[in-house]
């Protein structure tokens, strides 16, 4: 199901039929050289299961980006309800395959999942959590205009807070 488009990207939910894709990513060292560790298939399938999980509880989750014009999977974008220094949060995530950078996918999914959470979610308030370490994702959250609140520890690793606020 198409939750939202870009110029260039049909984002829609993920299913167990986008395996090799999403296994292909979480397996990926440079794609998550900022995660804890990369992935197994079976760890990949398990992801899927709780992206399923997350539409259904919360109307949100971690969506399938895929280019309009060749159909191509080329990441993973959306919005996931999280616990932040024990608040409850609404967090904003992406994440492009290697042969994907560059492009300002990212930038252009992570938008778009943003916009949603304020439009169709009605939240007034969206986090990113970014390893400082990682400079790439540093300049999306910026070219989104998010804003540093704070630097917390989530995860096991350190993170900086950015976020946006509805303003309407």
């Amino acid at each position: 199901m198409t939750i939202l488009e870009t110029e260039r990207l049909r984002l829609r939910e993920m299913s167990l039929e986008d395996l090799d894709f999403l296994a292909d990513l979480v397996a990926h060292p440079e794609v998550m050289k900022y995660w804890p560790k990369c992935y197994t298939r079976d760890e990949a399938a398990n992801w899927i299961q709780r992206q399923l999980q997350r539409y259904a509880k919360d109307g949100a989750g971690y969506w399938l980006a895929l280019e309009k014009v060749s159909g191509r999977p080329v990441g993973q974008a959306g919005l996931l309800a999280m616990q932040v220094d024990g608040v409850e949060e609404i967090g904003l995530g992406y994440m492009m395959h290697r042969s994907f950078w560059r492009m300002g996918y990212a930038t252009e999914a992570a938008h778009a999942s943003k916009e949603y959470g304020f439009s169709k979610l009605c939240k007034k308030r969206i986090v990113a959590l970014v390893r400082p370490e990682n400079l790439p994702s540093l300049g999306v959250v910026k070219k989104l205009g998010m804003k540093y609140e704070k630097r917390t520890h989530y995860a096991d690793f350190e993170h900086s807070v950015f976020v946006a606020n509805d303003l309407t």
